[in-house]
């Protein structure tokens, strides 16, 4: 049983042995949970090893890719953005990015790249992580990019395109690079450890993921006739290789290694967020509510940025599909629903949201990647946290 360091505020203390149940019962081997209540810090946990194959471990400061985790930070940018005049979401994205008017989208508007409605999750020739990496050839492939349905049709999760879609038009808008936008004008005010694309200086604070590469393969010769029914339902879309979902994410092939310095470096806005999970529950507490005198949103552009613009069954990975102007809105049944809610969660276990109707913020980070639920390890926290109040 690793030690478990940090703190919890009287009354909390049973997040700390769901925390610790986690590594005894469900396999956790890196990890940190932080919730805030109503502007104050009531959780600060983190235990395990940040790195398995040298035994570092995991520390106060230690720092975690967080996946799609990202989208919940970049959305709060753009709607930041929007707040004080510098991006107009009813605009047409051309008025800021005049190339992306090719294959008939001279006429979408900023909110549909918000929205993952605007019907490019893919592209027709896939980039390499190099070409990722240097940001320029992936926005030049999104604008003359075909949609693959009507913008604003539809809705289907935009997992590698997103990032990208709506840091162009930040940057175009703004002048800044996302995370440039993010460290200044987000980070910086509220001292978050909370980065999009990490300086150098703090590469040796990032934990190593645990994960296993996926054998598309394997997977495209899977029986789904052998498989239950759901199961069945939910791998369909990723056993066909000309699939959407599948197409998604080979949007850069081969896959990007995100264990590398080389992307912890780069501004990859979709899913390479290095953060703490002390900062991202600070993160979605100022979104709610001031944190020591700062507040990201005001209340009438948070109201906006978490109502939701379309639901309904995800056209690309299947599944439902909830979603305001860039944040996350859990489905009923998902383990952090509720009626106010809004977030993001990322590839293998993490994530951070915040729960106005409860004044509760919750960040949580992990470096073991789990690939198919069920994994328990953040819902096990979160009912440990309502079961505190």
């Amino acid at each position: 049983m690793p030690e478990i360091g940090g703190t919890t505020a009287p009354g909390f203390e049973p997040v700390r042995a769901a925390f610790a149940a986690n590594f005894e019962q469900n396999g956790e081997v890196g990890a940190a949970v932080g919730v805030y209540l109503h502007g104050e810090p009531v959780v600060d946990l983190w235990g395990g090893l940040a790195d398995p194959a040298t035994g570092r471990p995991w520390q106060r400061d230690t720092l975690q890719v967080v996946y799609s985790t990202t989208k919940g930070v970049v959305a709060a940018c753009a709607n930041l953005a929007a707040q004080r005049g510098e991006l107009d979401l009813d605009a047409p994205v051309t008025k800021y990015w005049p190339e992306f008017a090719a294959a008939g989208k001279a006429e979408v508007p900023v909110r549909r790249l918000l929205t993952h409605e605007v019907g490019l999750p893919v592209l027709d020739t896939p980039v390499t992580p190099r070409q990722a990496i240097a940001w320029e050839p992936v926005v030049e492939a999104l604008a003359a990019q075909r949609p693959v349905w009507e913008p604003g049709t539809r809705g289907g999760y935009h997992g590698l395109t997103y990032g990208f879609l709506v840091g162009e038009v930040m940057r175009r808008a703004t002048g800044r690079t996302i995370g440039r936008y993010l460290a200044e004008e987000i980070a910086a005010p509220l001292d978050l450890d909370l980065h999009i694309g990490l300086p150098e200086r703090e590469h040796h604070r990032v934990s190593r993921l645990v994960e296993d590469p996926v054998d598309w393969d394997a997977l495209s010769a899977t029986d789904l006739t052998a498989l239950p029914e759901p199961m069945r339902e939910a791998l369909a879309v990723w056993v066909d290789p000309t699939s959407l979902a599948r197409r998604s994410v080979q949007v850069i092939t081969p896959a990007l290694d995100h264990g590398t310095p080389a992307a912890w470096a780069a501004e990859l806005p979709s899913g390479n967020a290095t953060t703490t999970a002390r900062s991202l529950a600070r993160f979605y507490a100022a979104l709610i509510g001031e944190v020591d005198g700062h507040r990201i949103l005001d209340e009438s552009h948070l109201a906006a940025a978490v109502a939701e613009q379309r639901s309904g069954t995800d056209v690309v990975i299947g599944g439902p599909f909830r979603v305001g102007l860039g944040f996350g809105l859990p489905a009923p049944g998902t383990f952090w629903y509720s009626p106010t809610a809004f977030g993001f969660p990322g590839r293998g276990g993490s994530i951070g949201f915040a729960d106005p109707g409860s004044g509760l913020a919750f960040g949580y980070v992990m470096n073991k990647v789990v690939e198919s639920p069920p994994d328990p390890r953040a819902a096990n926290l979160w009912q440990a946290v309502l079961a505190c109040r």
